[in-house]
């Protein structure tokens, strides 16, 4: 069978495509949704069924539909969620939301495209012409479409230490995928909890040991000891501010213009927020080197103050460090060894560069996701050892054009084919959250509707 259109991965990106394509294109339509994670379109994040996971942007800004922004409010509403849109609703709830959004498209009183879920991996891609594409399943089954939309997110960063870094006897009190929340039930009610990175993973995982019943205590190490800042409380939210930009395009001088603005009483919170309209066009106006230096530099303080949490979740969290249930710990990952006490985690100081040590029950790997690139995906990689895809300048995953279609190794627009969100991270920056993702998606359904309808 050929079919119109192939969604090729499991997530967010995937279903904000689907339910885009839903609503544009004819019922005679074939559309293909490949993936084999559970519970398409919720992904990783939407899936917990943690209510301590809360979302990190308000309600308000998280409807599918970028001409409905009351969406997710109204759904909310509908099924007496007590959360307003300056509220920060469950993860789990927004899951639901994706999910319904979906059902009610495929049972519409007026009948939608084709829609056929493949549960499976695409392996490779053995064919790309004007004709369309070809891959392989890794259930042995083959898989033809006139376009296909490259849906597949990015993986779990590694953990930061060499090999041999690690004793072997101490491997399986390491949690390399935080995720995988089986491994919640494992830990002891008392064990300590050593989380390698600081940012909005491990706030998750602190919290959903907690609820889970742990009251042992927890070392957090990172590189430079950052922790995301809050949201402050609705009733004292700052409007948004347009960011006075000015003319350079260089990283120092665009912080030196922020910097002033919040010298003459601007608040950072809200500067940051008038940045988001225009950071993927900024992005785009700097030159490589500036974004490398962006990148190492600039990266880790723009997490934490780009990314907020909701402020319960906050002061969850700070009346744990106050208790002294959590220590932040700031240096540089030395070994994981057999220790006395299970394994001894010994670290670089940042400041003194002093070696320094502790005992830990667990250790788990919250570094966060790595910088969007193939290694992850055995499709990607493949279809890059053909030339049918070209990485990114600075590993920011794949080289997209402006309107997201893939280029090869020639820069070139390979016919049908595009890539939605983190993989486009190296044309827009700003593409993993949902208001960025879903504009996205709606434009590469429009082209696509477009091209099958001329």
């Amino acid at each position: 069978m050929l079919y119109d259109v192939a969604v090729v991965g499991s997530g967010f990106s995937a279903i904000a495509v689907t339910i885009n394509l839903l609503r544009l294109l004819p019922a005679s339509t074939l559309i293909a949704v490949v993936g084999d994670a559970p519970g398409f379109g919720r992904g990783t994040a939407y899936r917990t069924e943690f209510y301590i996971h809360r979302l990190n942007v308000p309600a308000g800004r998280m409807s599918l539909f970028p001409e409905k922004p009351d969406d997710f409010v109204e759904w909310l509403a509908e099924h007496m969620r007590q959360v307003s849109a300056d509220g920060f609703a469950s993860r789990g709830d927004y899951g639901l939301y994706l999910r319904d959004r979906l059902a009610s498209l495929l049972r519409g009183d007026e009948r939608p495209a084709r829609v056929d879920f493949v549960k499976a991996k695409a392996t490779d891609c053995v064919h790309c012409s004007e004709a369309g594409l070809v891959f392989h399943l890794d259930n042995g089954a083959e898989l033809r479409a006139r376009n296909v939309v490259l849906c597949l997110g990015i993986g779990n960063a590694d953990l930061p230490l060499a090999a041999g870094k690690i004793d072997t006897c101490v491997e399986s009190r390491i949690v390399r995928n935080p995720w995988r929340l089986s491994w919640l039930s494992k830990v002891g009610p008392s064990d300590t909890v050593c989380i390698l990175g600081s940012g909005l993973t491990m706030i998750d995982q602190v919290l959903a040991l907690r609820v889970h019943g742990h009251r042992g205590r927890f070392r957090v190490l990172s590189r430079r000891g950052l922790l995301p800042h809050a949201h402050p409380p609705a009733d004292r939210r700052a409007p948004a501010i347009e960011p006075e930009l000015g003319c350079s395009r260089e990283i120092s001088a665009l912080l030196a213009g922020f910097r002033r603005q919040v010298r003459k009483g601007a608040d950072w919170r809200g500067l940051m927020d008038g940045l988001r309209p225009v950071t993927q066009k900024l992005w785009q106006e700097l030159a490589k080197e500036q974004r490398a230096r962006f990148l190492r530099h600039g990266l880790a303080w723009w997490n934490v103050h780009r990314h907020r949490i909701a402020p319960q979740i906050s002061a969850r969290f700070e009346a744990l460090r106050r208790d002294g249930i959590v220590t932040v710990h700031t240096g540089f990952l030395e070994t994981i060894e057999e220790g006395p006490r299970g394994a001894l985690v010994t670290y670089r100081e940042r400041q003194s560069h002093r070696p320094r040590s502790f005992n830990a029950d667990w250790i788990v790997n919250c570094t966060g996701m790595e910088r969007a690139g193939v290694a992850h995906s055995p499709l990607l990689r493949e279809m890059q050892r053909q030339g049918l895809i070209s990485p990114a300048e600075l590993g920011l995953g794949l080289s997209v054009d402006k309107d997201s279609r893939v280029l090869d190794l020639n820069k070139e627009p390979q016919p049908g084919l595009y890539a939605v969100g983190a993989l486009t991270a190296g044309q827009f920056w700003e593409i993993t959250a949902v208001p960025d993702i879903r504009v996205q998606a709606q434009n590469v359904a429009s082209a696509i509707a477009s091209t099958l309808r001329a």
